[in-house]
């Protein structure tokens, strides 16, 4: 699974405009973590992954990521 390599590829207003749609922004997230997690197998990945589905259904980590996002070019602890 590829996907956080293909997300990190689109340009920041593609990014910007899949992570700020409410259902896809959530989806897109999972993906991206799940990739780099499932690739990397780093535990730090695996635990924010976690983390990110049991509490990434809030719209603060998803402003915080989006943020972060605007400034670095990936999301948060997803490189």
């Amino acid at each position: 699974m590829q996907f956080d390599k293909w997300f990190n590829k689109q340009s920041v207003l593609v990014k910007a405009i899949l992570l700020l749609l409410p259902v896809v922004g959530w989806i897109v997230e999972l993906l991206v973590r799940a990739s780099v997690a499932l690739r990397t197998k780093s535990v730090v990945h695996i635990v924010v992954l976690l983390v990110f589905i049991f509490v990434g259904w809030g719209w603060i980590l998803g402003v915080a990521d989006f943020i972060y996002m605007l400034v670095k070019g990936h999301l948060f602890l997803a490189e």
